[in-house]
This record gives C-alpha cells, structure tokens and sequence, in this order.
C-alpha cells in the first residue's frame, strides 16, 4: 500500500484551491463566451437574404455599391458574397438548386441563357480577392470581364460604386471617401482579422477572469510555501522539505 506522508498539509491544500480557482476561471470564461454568442444571436435580425438592400438617408458610394452588387453579383456570388456555395444555391426553390441541370444554367442552358462555372470564387472574406493588389486593379477587372453573362454591361460610375461595396466589406476601404481613379492605385487589398464587436467584448471578459485567477492562485501558494518555510525555520529544522 501506498503512504503518503504531509509535512505541511496547508501547503498541499493551497496547490488544491489553486487548481480549483483555474478550473473555475475557464467554466466561467466559456460562460461568458456562451452568453454573448446568445446575446449576438438575439440581436442579430433575420431578414429575406435575397431582398434587395435598402438605402440609408445619405447613403454612400459604398451603399450604392451594395445595390449594384444585389442586382448584377448576388445570383452567383452569393448574398453574403461567399460565392456559388450549397448552402446559398438552398435560399431558392428546390427546383432552382441546382445550377447546372439542362434548362437551367448547365450544359443545355435555357434559350439565350449561360452555362455557370462549376466554381464561382467568394468575394467576401478571408481568401477573397487575392489576386489583386490595388483596388485599380480590382476595378479594371470588373469593369472588363464582369458580370459573367454579360461583361461590359456596367457603368463606369456602378462599376466603382460595386468595388468601394467590395473594398468595404472586405475592411480595405472605409467607404467615407468616394474611391475613383485619383485614390484607387493607393488602396492596397490586405488581409483584414476583424473581430466581432460581441465576440470582442467576450474575449476581454474571459482574458482578465483567467489571470485573476492565475495571480490569485499563485498568491495562494506562494503564501503556503512561504509560511512552510517560516515554521521550519523557527523548529530550526533548516529548509523546508516537502514531500
């Protein structure tokens, strides 16, 4: 049989509510986590997602932007701009799911139709528009090759109102400045982290809950290990020796 013998049991008991304290800590972060992805959801309306986007009292290029892009991008980039995804072809009719069946946009399109790349690339999001440095770039793009069907067929004035739309989304542009050819060369495309504002909130609830409790715990035993110490020392028996 295994024995176990505590010189100092306070010691022992101090590591134990330290423990206890980081468990504590990380439950309640989760919680705090939990409830503000419940609160998000609460405050997060759920609208028709292929209705067209209403336009502020002063609305911006941008804004303007978001319309052209409903009326001339969303049916194969998405409405969210995730492109030609399952789960947004399942917005329409399930006899309008599948893109590529004959009649529709497939091999035997319907009369004056178009055949749909079996991938049509996001626009929005971390892996969107990589290949273009500037937003320049981005427009002369637009305005040469898109919309798929029928390029050209912009304006040049939708076509940079579409790009501020793009820019904005993707956190390159503020879309407060009309963007055009006297700025669109210094607008680099970078990748952007944007946090959630809610999500942001939560992570700084959580940090500061954690290392409370780490320097807490800590204080715990280093008061237990420095108390351990004081009592051998006035035994005389020298350092402590815990085991």
């Amino acid at each position: 049989m295994l024995q176990m013998r505590f010189r100092n049991p306070g010691l022992y008991l101090s590591g134990v509510l330290w423990l206890a304290l980081m468990v504590w800590s990380f439950f309640a972060s989760e919680g705090v986590n939990d409830v503000s992805a419940r609160r998000l959801a609460a405050l997060t309306p759920t609208p028709d997602r292929l209705a067209q986007p209403t336009l502020p009292p002063e609305p911006t290029q941008a804004d303007r932007g978001a319309q052209v892009y409903w009326l001339w991008c969303l049916p194969c980039h998405g409405d969210r701009g995730q492109g030609l995804t399952d789960e947004f072809r399942a917005l329409y009719p399930p006899e309008e799911n599948n893109c590529w069946q004959r009649g529709c946009h497939g091999k035997d399109p319907y009369e004056d139709g178009f055949v749909v790349p079996r991938y049509i690339p996001p626009l929005i999001g971390p892996t969107a528009l990589r290949r273009f440095a500037t937003a320049e770039q981005l427009h002369a793009y637009i305005q040469i090759n898109m919309p798929y069907w029928n390029p050209g067929i912009l304006t040049d004035e939708e076509t940079w109102q579409v790009t501020a739309f793009l820019l904005r989304e993707n956190g390159y542009w503020s879309g407060g400045e009309a963007l055009g050819p006297a700025n669109a060369s210094r607008v680099a495309l970078r990748l952007p982290t944007p946090t959630p504002p809610i999500a942001a909130v939560a992570e700084r609830s959580a940090v500061p809950l954690l290392l409370w409790a780490f320097l807490l715990g800590g204080a715990v035993v280093f008061g237990g290990w420095l108390y351990h110490r004081l009592r051998a020392v006035e035994k005389g028996d020298g350092p402590a020796d815990v085991r």
